[in-house]
């Protein structure tokens, strides 16, 4: 009896050690490397592809063979991007595409029809949603009409509106995949960052019902969620422990090429609030709601909020 406790307790060590040390879901990290064979000589369709994580994913992507299309507002950016792939089909054949997700239906049906028609018209095997509207932390009430039809537009309308185009497409050669950049924040309350919160919960609801809808026609699709990212232009005095770029994109390629539903990448405490929210949604709510006034005021100072130290600060009586 003794030695299976002390066989339970080696066991549950390990396991509560990886849990803190973890950068990503349990079942994302089980994966281990990335499937290569599921992204050589694939049609990878990126936007948001100018800097940032579309920008690393731009490069993995290339180094593992992929044939990108390369999106983003900024034709110059993209063209400076492009010339720093390498690959089998990089630089020379990686198509730039440049494309403004708030350009109406229109222009988003052109560049579907444009990103159908390279690489002999071979069709897109993936399709990134990687672009994003993010403003500064504000709080729920402060956000004005601008800034909410910005964030919605770029977030929500646009990705749904090019998927709607797209995934025709698809149907007819009967396979796709759809790659969805969320976040941590479409997974938990974000106190701070309802707007772009929201606009995270909207895409993992669409994205999610489109899969049920149409995985036995061959349509697949990722929802990512990150935490802190760290950015190629850190926040001065931050003390927020964040993802690299280059382990996010690693991570984000790995939930691709083996068909994960949803991933989850971040350090703790955010992945433990996820897991809480996922598992044990009451007391998820409670922690939220504890930090939720304390959260803002730090962002609004711009120190760490993500910090735990936010569940022991008490506020200052006057």
């Amino acid at each position: 009896m003794m030695i299976l406790y002390l066989v339970f307790l080696v066991i549950f060590t390990f396991l509560f050690i990886k849990f803190l040390t973890a950068d990503g879901d349990f079942t994302l990290l089980s994966k281990g490397k990335v499937k290569r064979e599921e992204i050589e000589d694939k049609v990878i369709w990126i936007t948001g592809a100018s800097r940032g994580i579309g920008e690393i994913l731009a490069k993995q992507l290339a180094s593992l063979g992929a044939k990108l299309i390369i999106s983003a507002r900024n034709e110059a950016e993209l063209q400076h991007v492009k010339q720093q792939l390498t690959g089998k089909y990089a630089p020379r054949d990686v198509m730039v595409l440049p494309l403004d997700l708030t350009s109406g239906e229109e222009s988003l049906r052109l560049a579907v029809e444009k990103a159908e028609s390279f690489f002999d018209a071979a069709g897109v095997d993936y399709m990134i949603h990687n672009a994003a509207y993010e403003r500064p932390k504000s709080t729920a009430l402060d956000v004005t009409e601008e800034t909410l039809k910005a964030m919605l537009n770029v977030n929500v309308v646009g990705p749904i509106s090019m998927t709607r185009m797209l995934v025709p497409y698809m149907l007819k050669r009967g396979r796709g995949h759809l790659v969805v950049m969320s976040s941590a924040a479409g997974k938990t309350p974000a106190p701070g960052q309802a707007v772009y919160s929201a606009s995270k919960f909207a895409v993992n609801g669409y994205f999610h019902s489109l899969r049920s809808e149409l995985c036995r026609k061959g349509i697949k699709v990722t929802v990512v969620c990150p935490g802190p990212v760290e950015t190629p232009n850190p926040r001065t005095g931050s003390t927020e422990r964040r993802v690299s770029s280059e382990r996010c994109a690693e991570l984000i390629i790995v939930a691709v090429s083996h068909g994960i539903k949803e991933a989850w990448i971040s350090y703790q405490p955010v992945l433990a609030v996820m897991y809480l929210m996922q598992y044990m949604p009451s007391v998820g709510y409670w922690l939220m709601d504890k930090i939720g006034e304390k959260r803002v005021e730090v962002g609004a100072q711009k120190g760490n909020t993500y910090s735990i130290n936010l569940l022991f600060d008490k506020k200052k009586e006057s």
